[in-house]
């Protein structure tokens, strides 16, 4: 396994256990604060961008390409 892909792969299980707590924090509060609820649309977008930037680099075959190249 490529050493960028292990590292991204370490990046995402970091950002995805910050991503749990505060999810978690905000939920607590917006059972306090119903209003806050309305924040969701703009966390479910960016979550989206995330996705989609993580998927494009996970499938991009020029990104492999130096990955066949004997050393």
């Amino acid at each position: 396994m490529p050493l960028d892909r292990i590292v991204l792969i370490i990046c995402i299980v970091i950002a995805a256990a910050g991503a749990t707590v505060w999810l978690a924090v905000y939920l607590s509060v917006a059972a306090d604060m119903p209003l806050l609820g309305l924040g969701l649309i703009p966390i479910a977008l960016i979550a989206w961008v995330v996705w989609r930037v993580i998927a494009e680099r996970l499938n991009n075959t020029e990104d492999d390409h130096y990955d066949k190249i004997e050393k």
